[in-house]
């Protein structure tokens, strides 16, 4: 059975391995294998995923007999009242089997214990499955943001949003 569990500071390696393992099939065809190292290591680094820690964002795990399968990042009032999910995989071995949307009702309920009214996220714009399963969720793309994250490189992106 699947839980979604707390991911406690001293198990962001875990967050860490599981995006360097999910990344290069999620991305694979969009990104070059320069960029998605460049972002890997820029969005992924232990010091950066403890700083988040520290300025607020919360980690969660899926987990299936004591495997981690995967993650989501996640944090209140990025805007009033609004939860932004900041980072949400699974490995690609254990897609299919329901994670995501466990991962997705974990944060609604969060959020929604926290007073928030909406979540947030962003999704790359030809990343077509995962465009799929939030439309599929509910939410509704508000926006189309390009993000320059330096090095030549930019996000290109929808952003999302499912109120609560």
């Amino acid at each position: 059975m699947i839980q979604i569990i707390p991911a406690a500071k001293e198990e962001l390696k875990i967050v860490q391995n599981i995006a360097h393992r999910t990344w290069p099939d999620t991305f694979g065809k969009i990104l070059s294998p320069d960029q998605i190292d460049y972002m890997l290591n820029w969005m992924y680094s232990l010091s950066t995923l403890e700083q988040q820690v520290s300025d607020g964002y919360l980690f969660y795990f899926a987990e299936e007999d004591g495997e981690k399968l995967g993650f989501a990042g996640f944090e209140f009032n990025q805007e009033p009242g609004k939860t932004k999910i900041h980072k949400i995989y699974i490995l690609p071995t254990a897609q299919g089997k329901g994670i995501g949307k466990k991962l997705i009702n974990t944060i609604k309920e969060i959020a929604l214990e926290n007073g928030q009214t909406s979540l947030l996220l962003n999704v790359n714009k030809y990343n077509q499955g995962a465009i799929e399963f939030y439309e599929y969720l509910g939410f509704i793309k508000i926006k189309e943001e390009i993000i320059d994250i330096g090095n030549g490189y930019v996000m290109d992106d929808y952003v999302f949003e499912l109120k609560l």
